[in-house]
């Protein structure tokens, strides 16, 4: 993945000042840095429920392995 250094985001922020204008900048950068807030919450949320059913297979898997160990236990005795 690409790096940005420091450079290119100066060239970017002057570039946006000239194309935005000075009244029209702070504006646009509240806006994209609301945007990512929500982007980042959602990816959140989505990282939560991935989780949470993970953990739900998991305990399944769990409670079906010890019934098979106790039928095997069963079959031998």
């Amino acid at each position: 993945m690409p790096q940005i250094g420091w450079l290119e985001i100066l060239a970017i922020v002057i570039i946006a000042i000239l194309v935005l204008g000075p009244k029209e900048f702070p504006i646009a950068l509240k806006k994209i840095g609301s945007y990512f807030g929500k982007l980042k919450n959602t990816l959140s949320n989505f990282q939560r429920e991935v989780n949470s059913v993970t953990e739900e297979i998991e305990i399944e898997k769990n409670i079906s392995d010890k019934k098979n160990i106790k039928k095997e236990n069963n079959n031998e005795q």
